[in-house]
């Protein structure tokens, strides 16, 4: 095992091996979506199955700028994702220059974003957008989904420190109790506000 020796803990994966696993379960199950389900409901209230992929489209897409170091812009600017032909294919390659833009050195060091946060942080966050609103979307349109168990460890520690924040802003709803005999990712989805059973 490889340790960081400034902290004598076992050292992180590498964000950019991370996203890619998440990438790994995200993008076929994106590419499953028919064009017939685009309208059905999600556990998000305000996003049907279209508005949820363009808001992780978007995610998807800023978070290679603030990977490397550059300005986001969330203003919708994106457009649409799921229009016309080719748009699964869209989101396979932003994925990809995604995970890229996080291997790229020092990518994970320092600050990123309008609020100066810790770069692993900001890069955690599109982590975390991948697998929950993975998970978002296989519950909309009837899919199994099941993250890797490292990004699931990754993300409980990210989600800990991100929650008091993210409910304040309404990015996060209210913790649910989780079920008896919860998962690991079925209590990291219920500190998100998430009913990972119903």
């Amino acid at each position: 095992m490889t340790y960081d020796h400034d902290h004598d803990a076992p050292a992180s994966r590498p964000l950019s091996a991370l996203l890619g696993t998440a990438a790994g379960h995200a993008v076929p199950l994106v590419r499953g979506i028919a064009d017939d389900e685009l309208g059905a409901p999600t556990p998000c209230a305000e996003y049907d199955v279209q508005g949820l992929l363009d808001h992780l489209f978007e995610v998807v897409v800023n978070f290679q700028s603030l990977a490397a170091k550059e300005p986001a812009d969330f203003s919708g600017t994106f457009g649409r994702l799921a229009t016309g032909p080719g748009w699964r294919d869209r989101f396979e390659t932003e994925t990809g220059k995604l995970v890229d833009a996080w291997a790229a050195p020092g990518a994970e060091e320092g600050a990123t974003g309008q609020l100066g946060m810790p770069a692993r942080t900001v890069g955690a966050m599109a982590l975390l957008d991948l697998t929950v609103h993975g998970w978002d979307l296989a519950r909309a349109t009837g899919r199994a989904f099941a993250p890797d168990p490292a990004v699931v460890d990754e993300l409980t520690g990210v989600v800990a420190e991100l929650a008091p924040n993210a409910r304040r802003m309404n990015v996060f709803g209210e913790a649910v109790e989780p079920p008896a005999g919860a998962s690991a990712f079925e209590r990291l989805l219920a500190a998100t506000g998430r009913d990972p059973r119903a």
